[in-house]
């Protein structure tokens, strides 16, 4: 029998609400067992120009839930209008529990972060479908033990995106020193406000984490 091994984003995946936005964040280190595949695997997805998702776990489950995600959203957004943070996360809840209730489970941890009229907002989802209430940070992955403590012990209400966007990097840098699985060439950083969705630059990241 030949055993494949399944290509994993072994991973730390953050996201932070703000007062202005969302933010979400995730290293770049995927392996297939104790082999290092990919060391600039993404793991931040645009799934509307408003709404935005990390993957960990199995890279595959994770990147066909995107593709998934993205086109049901645009059939709803064609009948309807456009979606909200929370009809978008119940969405993908349902049809992470339609694959756990036909036996073929997605194995994936997914944070989805966005803005709508009601402002930024953050949801943790689980592969059996299980919805987070609406978080004020959520993290995902191996290196998330090492990330928490960091947001735990420095967020504060009401940070600005750029203040969050710091406090990320830091948890995620934590979780590169300490966690084997996490790691990679840098990071993947998107900022979710009202104006759609901005990606940091390389140039951005680097600077950043030159001051830490």
């Amino acid at each position: 029998m030949i055993h494949i091994e399944t290509l994993k984003t072994g991973t730390t995946t953050v996201g932070i609400v703000c007062k202005d936005g969302v933010v979400l964040a995730a290293d770049q280190k995927a392996t297939m067992g104790h082999l290092i595949a990919s060391k600039d695997t993404r793991k931040v997805f645009e799934i509307t120009d408003k709404i935005g998702m990390t993957i960990a776990g199995s890279a595959g489950d994770g990147q066909a839930l995107v593709r998934l995600l993205k086109a049901e959203v645009k059939l709803y957004e064609m009948q309807e209008k456009q979606i909200t943070m929370k009809a978008a996360a119940t969405l993908l809840a349902n049809i992470l529990r339609g694959a756990y209730k036909s036996f073929i489970p997605e194995y994936v941890q997914l944070v989805l972060g966005g803005y709508d009229s009601r402002g930024p907002q953050l949801y943790s989802i689980d592969a059996a479908g299980g919805l987070s209430p609406e978080e004020e940070y959520a993290f995902s992955g191996s290196g998330s033990v090492m990330a928490v403590g960091v947001l735990e012990d420095s967020y504060k209400k009401n940070m600005t995106t750029s203040e969050g966007v710091t406090l990320l990097l830091r948890s995620i840098k934590a979780a590169r020193e300490r966690d084997v699985f996490s790691g990679g060439k840098l990071m993947h950083v998107s900022i979710i406000t009202k104006d759609g969705t901005r990606w940091l630059s390389e140039k951005e990241i680097k600077d950043i984490i030159a001051k830490l």
